[in-house]
């Protein structure tokens, strides 16, 4: 009989044990990390309609979700490419609380392109959003969570990345530059080509112009802040800004994090309304995390509120990580024996993996990763370590 090779599409891949196990676990110390923190677990949907899914969250979003017809409503949906807009939803129509809401997540999503760390279409993603406090005291909260997020998963030296969207979002404003141009001055300091912001710019007063030529140059560590507030106009949402950029760097340098910035970096930008920041540490080619602040994303569903949060590809931090060996299990023989079925149940309590033979089976100690058996002396089962040939 002629095999048939079965085949994954591209960029999804299947999780094999030792990688799914350590995941799992991590999994579980994160959300462990988050409920003492007071973040409550929410668990959404995989598909929504197509208007929840990419709310506030801009073109980027859209192009990056899967659309199918619902066969009971003919109306387009969604599988979720990010969760945060989820969250979001089911903190101003679901919960509707007053006061200030913690929540947090962790599931697969699904994009139409391959992206972050592993490269995937189907990233673990894990997050945490708090909602209904807009000072920086929140968004501090939201990026020392996630600093010992990492530090939980080993991750000892982390280094953070800020800029602040409303410092090109001011001078936007201020010179009511079209919309056709604004996006043609993101992309370019995307990039940061000074030439062709120059370029874009030269029809723009000079204040406006010489703001956002220097953009370009205004990444670095604090003492970058004084000299954008030398450089940039003195509008008070550029001023509030750079305020709050110094008082995150100044909180975070005291965690003992390397604390970076880059004004010129506007991911998100028709998304996000603050602070925005990014993880890295050495040994990883792209960040390890991302966040912000979104304040206007609730409006849609009713109830726009101050949030800010972040997210990370749990599978993506997991394949830069050092190798880890599996649990080693204890061995069983196929014995039906009462007291030996007593002794395994005890085994399995205290955490330990036992692995128990079937009647007939013929055992590969190696495959099954044992390193000790149950062994019956001394009117007892006892465990002994397995001797190597």
């Amino acid at each position: 009989m002629k095999m048939r090779n079965w085949l994954l599409p591209e960029y999804i891949e299947d999780v094999l044990p030792a990688e799914a196990a350590r995941i799992e676990t991590l999994r579980r110390t994160i959300l462990d990390l988050f409920k003492v923190h007071g973040y409550q677990y929410v668990i959404p949907p995989m598909l929504e309609y197509m208007e929840s899914l990419i709310t506030g969250a801009g073109h980027d979003l859209d192009i990056a979700t899967f659309k199918v017809v619902d066969q009971l409503t003919g109306r387009l949906m969604g599988v979720r490419a990010d969760m945060t807009p989820q969250a979001a939803r089911i903190d101003a129509h679901l919960l509707n609380q007053q006061g200030v809401t913690r929540l947090c997540y962790a599931g697969s999503v699904l994009r139409t392109k391959p992206d972050g760390l592993a490269q995937t279409r189907e990233p673990l993603q894990v997050g945490a959003e708090l909602y209904g406090h807009a000072g920086v005291e929140s968004d501090i909260e939201i990026q020392s969570l996630l600093i010992n997020a990492l530090q939980a998963m080993g991750i000892t030296e982390v280094h953070m990345d800020f800029s602040h969207v409303a410092v090109f979002g001011s001078l936007i404003k201020s010179s009511q530059i079209a919309p056709q141009l604004e996006q043609a001055l993101y992309a370019a300091l995307q990039s940061k080509d000074q030439t062709a912001v120059a370029a874009l710019a030269q029809g723009l007063d000079k204040t406006t112009r010489e703001a956002l030529i220097n953009l370009t140059t205004l990444n670095g560590d604090q003492t970058i802040l004084a000299k954008a507030a030398q450089v940039l106009p003195r509008t008070p949402d550029i001023q509030n800004a750079l305020a709050d950029l110094a008082t995150v760097g100044n909180a975070l340098t005291q965690m003992n994090v390397s604390v970076s910035f880059d004004l010129s970096e506007l991911r998100g930008y028709h998304y996000h309304s603050g602070i925005v920041f990014s993880a890295y540490a050495q040994g990883y080619k792209g960040p390890l995390a991302l966040g912000g602040r979104y304040d206007e994303v609730g409006l849609t569903f009713g109830r726009a509120r101050p949030a800010t949060g972040f997210s990370l590809d749990l599978r993506g931090v997991v394949t830069a990580l050092p190798a880890i060996e599996a649990t080693a299990a204890i061995f069983a023989p196929a014995d039906a024996e009462p007291t030996l079925t007593v002794k395994i149940a005890s085994l399995r309590a205290e955490g330990h993996v036992v692995v128990q033979a079937f009647p007939g089976e013929h055992v590969n100690l190696e495959e099954l990763n044992c390193d000790r058996e149950l062994s019956h002396f001394n009117s007892g089962w006892h465990v002994v370590a397995i001797k190597k040939n």
